[in-house]
């Protein structure tokens, strides 16, 4: 067997680690912060318990599959718990829809009921679309290590897949096919920010996302997401993984033109037969292969590649409780185009009218008692840069103060006023992200799906260097946790192929 080092102790590095040390491997994990779990983090004060990373759980089958062919069952180490109902709507026009947790007939029929018309047959139909996309995307693309489009072009089993999955028809489009409700073609461009993505640029295919969504329904895992990455570092400790937190990665070392180790910024080093990055594919073939030929090409390509949306978020401690409120909250904007415009624009700003997001756990264990709520509120932004590369300054004296009084300001117009109830608030912007996660720009994907071949296109798993592999959601399949759990057994598989 091999020796392994992963750099990065996020959820696809823990999972690869996991899923490579149940195998019989030696596997040590280098993580330049002080915690596990990367983006996927549960911040705690004073009583109150926020998700600061990834809010949201679905497909819980790529992590059920995980923990049993790891060492038991997933319920067995963390609280997994449906919601019913999962979201709330809120459109410009006043409308509100309250979301099922599950199944897609179910949340047609409340789109039906709260909006009118055509809504309900609509959107059943577009799931219906959804789902045999999902079908034929899932085995050939999502989880098997491919890379670029003629991949899954090649792949399709007849042309009506190719037709099906419409590979140069924008998500915007497919909408405008399906839907006659701007507000449920409103509800579809949201999903484009799942993967950091402009509704208007990114592929038809991520349709699939609501439709995995309603289907296999909305989770959340009592005391937080947070304790999804708690679980898989017991899970790998139990596996004999090593982890060593506060142990930042300067260089990979090559040996005879392959992977050969990792030296520390410390000026030690790691030597290992197998390097698995769990870092910005930017990051990994810029800085970490900083000068290596294939490296630099891969870069070179990278840098060309659309980057993904940031993220600002508020952490707000509430006194009382709020009416009217589900686990997931979503007020959207007049003029949703806008939004996209302040963020992929040539000079991008802070979204002056944002979709707003809430999520305000109804869980004990995040919150001090049943008198006080727990927010996590994020509105989709720009990158953060010195201005210059459709970036902006997130560092600028005032600029986050400003900007969190007027996203506040914003609810109270869409009919939330917390004002005198904020007991405390925090902030995190692009540039704390950039900072913590070492995220270039805050991006939160890594690349966006923006462009027909986005997609379809991100790093692959595999290296051109041999012996060094990238899993996490800026290598393929993407970004996300059901996804991200796919990168991870992706990677044990090359791994145990290369073995």
């Amino acid at each position: 067997m091999s020796t392994v080092v992963v750099i990065g102790a996020g959820v696809g590095g823990l999972a690869a680690a996991a899923r490579l040390a149940v195998k019989g491997h030696s596997v040590t994990i280098v993580e330049q912060s002080d915690q596990v779990g990367g983006k996927l983090r549960t911040y705690r004060r004073d009583g109150f318990a926020f998700d600061t990373g990834p809010s949201l759980f679905t497909l819980p089958a790529v992590y059920r599959d995980l923990f049993l062919k790891t060492g038991g069952p997933f319920e067995d180490a963390v609280d997994l718990q449906p919601l019913e109902p999962a979201f709330r709507y809120r459109f410009a026009d006043g409308s509100t829809v309250i979301m099922p947790g599950v199944d897609p007939a179910r949340c047609a029929a409340a789109l039906g009921a709260s909006l009118g018309g055509t809504a309900e047959a609509d959107w059943r139909a577009l799931m219906q679309r959804g789902g045999a996309m999902w079908q034929i995307t899932r085995e050939p693309f999502l989880q098997s290590p491919l890379d670029g489009l003629k991949s899954i072009l090649s792949l399709a089993r007849n042309p009506q897949d190719i037709r099906t999955v419409a590979p140069f028809t924008s998500l915007r489009a497919l909408g405008k096919e399906y839907l006659k409700d701007p507000r449920l073609i409103t509800l579809l461009d949201r999903y484009a920010t799942y993967t950091g993505s402009d509704p208007r640029l990114a592929p038809a295919v991520l349709a699939t996302v609501p439709y995995v969504e309603q289907t296999f329904g909305a989770w959340h895992l009592g005391g937080g997401l947070g304790t999804l990455a708690e679980a898989l570092g017991a899970r790998c400790a139990e596996r004999g993984v090593t982890i060593r937190l506060n142990t930042p990665v300067a260089t990979i070392d090559l040996a005879n033109g392959r992977a050969s180790g990792v030296t520390l910024e410390d000026g030690s080093t790691i030597p290992a037969d197998i390097i698995v990055a769990n870092a910005d594919a930017g990051q990994v073939y810029g800085t970490l292969l900083a000068g290596e030929p294939r490296a630099a090409r891969l870069a070179k390509d990278l840098a060309k590649s659309p980057a993904s949306l940031a993220g600002f978020v508020l952490l707000l401690a509430v006194k009382g409780r709020t009416p009217g409120l589900e686990h997931h909250n979503v007020w959207f904007p007049e003029k949703y185009d806008e939004e996209f415009d302040d963020i992929f624009g040539r000079r991008p700003r802070p979204v002056q009218d944002p979709t707003i997001y809430a999520c305000v756990p109804d869980d004990p264990l995040m919150r001090p008692d049943a008198d006080h709520e727990s927010w996590f509120v994020l509105v989709n932004a720009p990158r953060h840069g010195d201005g210059s590369d459709r970036t902006f300054d997130w560092s600028a004296p005032g600029v986050a103060e400003a900007y969190a009084d007027h996203v506040l300001a914003v609810l109270t117009r869409r009919g939330v006023d917390l004002a005198g109830r904020i007991l405390w608030q925090e902030m995190r912007t692009p540039a704390d992200y950039e900072r913590d996660v070492r995220a270039p720009g805050g991006s939160i994907y890594g690349t966006s799906s923006n462009g027909s071949r986005a997609a379809f296109q991100r790093p692959a798993n595999a290296s051109p260097i041999p012996g060094l592999y990238l899993v996490g959601g800026s290598a393929h399949p993407g970004g996300g946790l059901p996804l991200v759990g796919m990168s991870a057994e992706i990677v044990a598989t090359l791994v145990g192929r290369a073995s």
